[in-house]
């Protein structure tokens, strides 16, 4: 089983900040993401930069990847030494994952651990009575806003967890039963922002790519929601950075009432213009000189 770096895998050094590795991330996902990039192979490398994400963002799973993670690529892998196992925080469905992912972490014990999630077998005079575990639940922000049912793997149980509508990070969904010989699981939400679309607090922040001529000119764009895609109407003289903002299409608050989405504006110049588009940009570059 080969090793995976994942530094290099997000272009970063291995004392990397954790500022320099989440931007690392977000730039690849944004070239990557399924949604965006329709070439072949361009899921399976989003897949990759989302592990190694998830690794390097959290400072224990990172520690224990420097520690053990070349040994485990090398084949012979037998698990940590006595006592460095054991923390919890992972998502339920460890098939989304790389072998190696599971070969490094799924072998991890102790109270918590990956492999209390995925059937490892107790270790010879541990005791499992009754002990409720927690893992992280990852959620795409339309899937967190819409609620629903969403399928888990368990080692080899497959269990459909119901979401509550507008569900927020951090909030805890309890399987009774689901832990440790009759304990329960607790599956903590993590909201997962797209390239183009994040929550902060109760209001959504889009990136709204508006051509040139429009930003001078003012007129109609576009602009994507969880409610689905709607018309904006955008001024005369609008700067790139300027956010607009569409009332009442935020997260869902306890109150019914709903936070705000602002559209940032990102202009955008032709890739490949025209003879008449540059004969016209020509024009324009005359007459501002004049000016």
């Amino acid at each position: 089983m080969a090793y995976k770096d994942y530094y290099k895998i997000l272009g970063v050094s291995k004392n990397a900040s954790e500022d320099e590795i989440k931007k690392a991330f977000k730039k690849l996902a944004r070239k990557y993401h399924p949604d965006i990039n329709r070439d072949p192979g361009a899921e399976d490398k989003f897949k990759e930069i989302n592990e190694a994400y998830t690794v390097l963002s959290d400072a224990e799973k990172r520690k224990f990847y420097d520690t053990y993670g070349t040994t485990a690529g090398s084949g012979n892998w037998q698990g940590p030494p006595p006592g460095q196992g054991g923390f919890g925080g992972f998502t339920g469905n460890v098939g989304d994952f790389s072998d190696f992912f599971q070969q490094l972490f799924g072998n991890m014990g102790g109270r918590g651990g990956f492999g209390d999630l995925f059937g490892e077998t107790p270790r010879q005079g541990q005791r499992r009575v009754g002990e409720d575990l927690e893992a992280e639940l990852p959620l795409g922000l339309e899937d967190a806003y819409r609620g629903g049912e969403k399928t888990i793997s368990i080692g080899s149980e497959r269990i459909t967890v119901k979401i509550p509508p507008g569900v927020r990070e951090g909030q805890k969904i309890r399987l009774g039963g689901k832990g440790r010989t009759g304990g329960d699981l607790y599956l903590h939400i993590r909201l997962q922002s797209r390239p183009d679309m994040r929550l902060e607090g109760d209001d959504l922040y889009t990136v709204v790519e508006l051509p040139a001529p429009i930003a001078v000119l003012g007129g109609k764009v576009r602009v994507q929601t969880l409610d689905g895609p709607v018309e904006m109407t955008v001024p005369k003289r609008t700067q790139a950075g300027r956010k607009l903002r569409l009332s009442g299409k935020g997260w869902p608050r306890k109150d019914k009432s709903r936070g705000d989405q602002y559209a940032e504006i990102r202009i955008t110049i032709p890739i490949n213009p025209s003879p008449e588009e540059e004969r016209l940009y020509t024009e324009l570059a005359e007459l501002l000189k004049v000016r």
